[in-house]
């Protein structure tokens, strides 16, 4: 995920989700996951992080040219009990935990697209540039227990270009229950047919441009993937943060000739500072 419509769309989700906080002493963060960002240290209102990561990663989907990039991180929010409204970065949306065990969250934020740039090879030479697109997420976790030790995730994603869901289990170790720990999930990702030609299909056009033969990609299984978060608190206003990602594509989307290589993978690592 890399909008003037978006202060519309949190408003639309407040409108069925909101709920007043409790007068009771409410948690440090709403779901104790390393993957999830809560700067309100467990209190009600406006909270704010700012920091920078460091990701090495493939150039492009398919690629097997890796390269360092900068990225922002932290965030602005706003919590009420158990739902925080946050914008970070390119994204805006709402999260919430619902009866200890649910986890639900909205998201509208953008998809970076391609650029026959991003391949310094010049593998990307005549499929043109794919520019960036609006894209809306809905996940929902739910844990085997008010602990969150152990859980099963679904994503969505949709907008201009396709449909993409991700389902898997998750484990989170360590006893902390302030966000802070790691955590490790194991997801199988599936695509469209408009969502898997988009990064990996080649039409007639671009088969003429670029000299590569004409592919088309099937809906179905896209890939395995495996993502691992973790997150220190080394004072009341730092964290460090780091997470590595590892995605083995299907053998459909690794017959493409934009597939280069049979895997997806990055790593990164970063601070923020809670104001």
């Amino acid at each position: 995920m890399k909008a003037h419509n978006y202060l519309l769309a949190a408003a639309c989700v407040s409108s069925l989700f909101i709920a007043t906080a409790s007068a009771q002493e409410q948690s440090q963060v709403v779901v104790p996951l390393p993957s999830v960002d809560d700067f309100s240290q467990g209190e009600d209102g406006w909270s704010f992080g700012l920091g920078l990561g460091i990701e090495y990663e493939t150039a492009y989907e398919g690629s097997d040219e890796f390269g360092f990039e900068p990225e922002p991180a932290g965030g602005v929010q706003w919590r009420s009990g158990d739902n925080t409204f946050f914008f970070a970065g390119e994204a805006i949306g709402w999260r919430g935990l619902r009866a200890d065990t649910w986890f639900f969250q909205a998201v509208v934020g953008f998809d970076e697209g391609r650029e026959e740039a991003d391949s310094d090879e010049g593998y990307l030479d005549g499929l043109g540039d794919q520019d960036e697109g609006a894209e809306v997420v809905f996940e929902a976790r739910r844990a085997f227990g008010a602990d969150w030790r152990n859980w099963l995730v679904g994503r969505i994603v949709t907008g201009g270009d396709g449909n993409l869901g991700l389902f898997g289990v998750g484990h989170r170790f360590g006893n902390q229950i302030d966000g802070s720990g790691s955590e490790i999930n194991l997801v199988a990702v599936f695509h469209d047919s408009e969502y898997a030609n988009k990064g990996f299909g080649i039409d007639a056009g671009q088969s003429a441009a670029s000299g590569l033969p004409e592919y088309q990609v099937d809906s179905g299984l896209r890939s395995f993937g495996l993502n691992y978060n973790y997150r220190h608190y080394i004072n009341k206003n730092w964290q460090i943060y780091g997470e590595a990602l590892y995605e083995h594509y299907s053998s459909e989307v690794r017959d493409s000739p934009i597939a280069r290589g049979d895997y997806e993978a990055e790593i990164g690592v970063g601070f923020i500072y809670i104001f």
